[in-house]
């Protein structure tokens, strides 16, 4: 089954790295496993995080495409749908099914082993653009972009500007 994942995750991996215009760059951590990514955001323009550059690493199960990947932020986020210790929280990277106990969520907005690594990233990208507020991972920042928009907004541009001075 890994055999079919790795052959798998490096065919992807390959479109990915040749896609120039995605807004994102992928590659290795350690050349010799497959299942363990790191990738690079380019703060999506007209966003909060325009002109940040965004690290995750992305560890993909045995079993991929079955079951999704986690995907882990290492640049500090302030945002509802990252947790503190920068855990990516969004519908198409829980398992597939139906969860009893969020309803929100129909199957179809669940990992499915049909979507690719591509439809993450882009879907991480809409992430950061557009918080969903419905279901935060990290209610700190949930409430204090509720509550105090602007306060937030600047918390998040502090943090891009960080996340490009090294």
């Amino acid at each position: 089954m890994a055999h079919v994942a790795r052959e798998l995750l490096k065919k992807e991996l390959v479109n990915l790295m040749k896609d120039e215009s995605c807004g994102f760059s992928v590659g290795l951590e350690d050349d010799s496993d497959f299942f363990t990514w790191r990738v690079v955001f380019e703060g999506p323009s007209d966003s909060l995080y325009e002109g940040g550059i965004f690290t995750a690493i992305l560890k993909f199960p045995g079993d991929f495409p079955n079951n999704p990947p986690e995907m882990r932020f290492e640049t500090e986020m302030w945002h509802p749908n990252i947790y503190p210790d920068g855990r990516v929280c969004i519908s198409i990277l829980h398992p597939p099914g139906t969860d009893r106990f969020n309803d929100q969520e129909t199957a179809d907005e669940r990992w499915r082993p049909i979507l690719g690594v591509h439809s993450i990233l882009i879907s991480v990208i809409s992430m950061l653009v557009d918080p969903n507020l419905n279901s935060p991972a990290n209610i700190d920042a949930a409430v204090h972009m509720k509550n105090d928009f602007e306060g937030w907004k600047k918390k998040v541009r502090q943090l891009t500007r960080k996340s490009v001075e090294g």
